[in-house]
C-alpha cells in the first residue's frame, strides 16, 4: 500500500478546505440573494400589490424572521448530531423553492407566507457552516475564515439588489424571484457532491462529550456566560439598523434622489459590494491580529467601528449630492460589518465544539428576531409616521433615527469585553 507524503497530504487538506470554504461562500451568497432581493423589488411590489411601507416591512422582516429564528435552534441541534453538509444541502433546496414561490404571489398574505417559507429553509443554512469552518481552520485563522465566509453577505446582498433591479426592469419582479430560486435549486446537489464533512473539534483542546449534548446542557453552559448574551443583544441592535438599511436603502434612493429602479440597484449594490467586503476583511484581519494578544479586542474593535459609523451614515444619508452620497456611504457600510468575523469567532469559542452549531443558533435567534423582525418594520413604520411632515424624505429621516441602534450595540459590546477572558473555552 502506497503512503502519501506528509507534504502532499497537507497540501490536499488545504485544497479541500479551500474548496469547502469557497462552496460555503457561494451558498451563503445565495442565502443573501434570496433574503435581500425583496429590498429592491419592494418598489414594483408596492406599486403592483398596493402595499404600505409598514406591510412591506412586515413582509421583508417579520415574515422571514419568524421561522428563521424559531427553527434555527432545533435545526442547529440536528447539525450538532448529523452530517452538516446534508443539513445545508436540504436547507438550500427549501429556501430556493420558496423564493421561486414568491413570484406567484397575488397579494400581501401570499407573499408573507412565501417569505415564511424562505425563513424555514434559511434556518439551516448558517449555523452548520459556522461549525464546519471552526473544524476546517485552527485558532489564529478562524476570524479571517469566518470573515471570508461572510463575504456572502455583501456579495449576495449586492447581487440580489442588482439582479432584482435588472430582471424587474427587463422582465417583471415575479420572474426575478423565480430565476434566483431556480438557480439555488441547481446549486444544491453540486454543493453536496463537492463538500466533505470535517471531523468535529479536531483543532480544539477541550474534549467533546461522548454523546451529543442535550438542549438543557447547552442552556446551562450559556446561562453562565454573560459575554454571550451581551454580544447577542448587541449584535441584534446592530442588525436592526443593518438589515433595515439592506431593505430600505434602495427605496430611499428612488424616493429621495429620483433614480430609476435599475440605477438605484447599481448604486446601492456597488456600495454593498465594495464597502461590505472591505469591512468584512478588515474585521477578520484585525480580530486575528490583535485578538490573539488580548481576547477582548475581538469585541472592542467592532464597538469602535459602530461608533464611527454613526456620523458617516448621517452625512451620507443627508447629503443631496448623489456622487458624494456614494463615496461617503462606503465608509459606514464597511464599519457596520467589521463585527461579523471577530464576534462570530468569539461566540464559537464560548462553548465546546459539539455545542457550536446550537450556540450559534441561539445567538442568531436573538440577533435575527430583533434585527430582521423588528428593524425593517420599525424603519418602515417610522417612515409612514413621518410622511405627512417630510413627504418623500420621510424615509431619509427614519434611517437617520435608526443609527442610534449602532450606539446601543457599541455599549453592549464594551460591556461584553469585561467577561471574554472568563467565558472563553480554550
Amino acid at each position: 500500500m502506497s503512503v502519501i507524503p506528509a507534504d502532499n497530504a497537507s497540501r490536499r487538506a488545504v485544497e479541500r478546505r479551500g474548496l469547502a470554504l469557497f462552496m460555503l461562500v457561494v451558498v451563503y451568497t445565495f442565502n443573501f440573494i434570496d433574503r435581500q432581493i425583496v429590498g429592491i423589488l419592494a418598489v414594483p411590489i408596492k406599486a403592483d400589490l398596493g402595499l404600505s411601507d409598514a406591510q412591506l416591512g412586515l413582509m421583508g422582516g417579520l415574515a422571514f424572521a419568524l421561522f428563521y429564528t424559531g427553527l434555527g435552534i432545533p435545526v442547529a441541534m440536528l447539525a450538532d448530531r448529523v452530517s452538516r453538509t446534508w443539513v445545508i444541502t436540504g436547507a438550500l433546496a427549501i429556501w430556493s423553492a420558496m423564493t421561486a414561490a414568491c413570484g406567484f404571489a397575488q397579494g400581501f398574505w401570499h407573499l408573507f407566507l412565501a417569505r415564511l417559507g424562505v425563513g424555514v429553509g434559511e434556518a439551516g443554512g448558517v449555523t452548520p457552516a459556522y461549525s464546519m469552518i471552526m473544524d476546517y481552520y485552527p485558532p489564529g485563522q478562524r476570524a479571517r475564515a469566518l470573515s471570508a465566509y461572510s463575504f456572502g453577505i455583501p456579495i449576495g446582498s449586492a447581487l440580489g439588489i442588482v439582479l432584482g433591479g435588472v430582471l424587474a426592469s427587463m422582465i417583471d419582479w415575479r420572474w426575478a424571484f423565480i430565476a434566483v430560486g431556480a438557480a439555488g435549486l441547481l446549486l444544491a446537489p453540486v454543493f453536496r457532491l463537492l463538500v466533505t464533512e470535517p471531523e468535529r473539534g479536531r483543532f480544539d483542546a477541550v474534549a467533546t462529550s461522548v454523546r451529543p449534548p442535550r438542549l438543557g446542557e447547552i442552556a446551562t453552559a450559556l446561562s453562565g456566560k454573560p459575554s454571550f448574551w451581551l454580544l447577542s443583544v448587541g449584535a441584534a441592535c446592530s442588525s436592526m439598523m443593518g438589515y433595515g438599511l439592506f431593505f430600505w436603502m434602495p427605496s430611499f434612493i428612488v424616493r429621495s434622489h429620483g433614480l430609476t429602479l435599475l440605477d438605484a440597484s447599481f448604486f446601492y449594490g456597488s456600495i454593498l459590494l465594495v464597502g461590505g467586503m472591505a469591512g468584512m476583511w478588515a474585521g477578520g484581519w484585525l480580530g486575528d491580529r490583535y485578538g490573539a494578544k488580548k481576547r477582548s479586542r475581538f469585541v472592542t474593535i467592532p464597538a469602535a467601528a459602530f461608533v464611527l459609523s454613526v456620523p458617516t451614515y448621517i452625512v451620507g444619508v443627508l447629503t443631496p449630492t448623489l456622487w458624494l452620497a456614494w463615496v461617503v456611504l462606503l465608509v459606514p457600510v464597511a464599519l457596520g460589518l467589521v463585527w461579523i468575523g471577530p464576534v462570530i469567532s468569539t461566540v464559537q469559542q464560548l462553548v465546546r465544539a459539539d455545542m457550536r452549531a446550537t450556540a450559534s443558533a441561539v445567538f442568531l435567534f436573538v440577533n435575527n428576531l430583533l434585527g430582521i423582525g423588528l428593524g425593517t418594520w420599525l424603519i418602515g413604520a417610522l417612515s409612514d409616521a413621518l410622511v405627512l411632515r417630510f413627504g418623500d424624505d420621510a424615509l431619509r429621516w427614519s434611517i437617520v433615527a435608526g443609527t442610534g441602534f449602532y450606539i446601543a450595540a457599541a455599549i453592549l459590546f464594551l460591556l461584553a469585553a469585561r467577561w471574554i477572558d472568563r467565558d472563553w473555552e480554550d
